[in-house]
């Protein structure tokens, strides 16, 4: 019998650098003294870049994300599938 095929899901690698990129900003909106939670759901409601810091980048990150595959990844997570 051959080797187990691997099985790989586009929604894994892109759930992964959405996941990286929300940790960075999250880290960068902690330094400045935000609260991170808020300033994130703030942006994804209004797609408004300023609730997001410059700092570290931080606004720069987040906005290569679209923010449907955001919140694809942010309900997929919740839901654990």
């Amino acid at each position: 019998m051959g080797d187990p095929t691997a099985i790989f899901s586009i929604h894994d690698d892109q759930d992964r650098e959405i996941r990286e990129v929300l940790q960075q900003v999250y880290a960068a909106l902690k330094e400045k003294g935000y609260n991170p939670v808020n300033q994130l759901v703030g942006y994804i409601l209004s797609e408004d870049p300023t609730y997001i810091t410059t700092y570290h980048n931080a606004r720069s990150l987040i906005r290569k994300i679209d923010r449907d595959d955001l919140l694809q990844a942010l309900v997929r997570s919740y839901l654990g599938i």
